[in-house]
């Protein structure tokens, strides 16, 4: 593989991707590859929802998913590898975010989780189809 490992998480509910995670650097030291980290989180700037927050609440939001990004991956992988991973947050539709940052940075892989399916989802969630179907390069749904 060429290009660093994009390893995507969510923060929003910790430690569900906790071997998403684990994957994701193994993978990445198989090749000598970086790992980047991401997170996405909404954007309510623009939408009617927006207007229920006071200034500055989107830097709040960005600044609390960074925090618990790092805080994630130090417990995950601990605090020396935590050192080596680029930690993103980025604002808007997960997948989109995911596409193009891979595709910004030149990602020679994805590494995403996947739920386990129930009867109103047989195979993948929504994000992590998505992925599949349009990213550029090869992507690693872990379940």
């Amino acid at each position: 593989m060429t290009g660093p490992v994009l390893c995507a998480i969510d923060v929003s509910n910790p430690h569900r991707d906790d071997e998403v995670l684990r994957v994701a650097w193994r993978l990445a030291g198989l090749d000598g590859a970086q790992l980047d980290v991401i997170t996405v989180v909404p954007d309510y700037g623009m939408s009617v929802v927006g207007s229920f927050f006071g200034g500055g609440h989107h830097e709040k939001l960005e600044a609390e998913a960074r925090r618990l990004l790092h805080d994630l991956v130090t417990e995950v992988l601990g605090a020396e590898i935590n050192e080596k991973v680029r930690h993103v947050v980025s604002t808007g539709n997960a997948y989109d975010e995911i596409l193009r940052v891979a595709k910004a940075d030149g990602a020679g892989l994805i590494v995403v989780g996947a739920h386990k399916p129930d009867f109103s989802d047989y195979l993948l969630g929504p994000n992590a189809a998505r992925v599949v179907r349009h990213a550029k390069c090869s992507v690693m749904v872990v379940r």
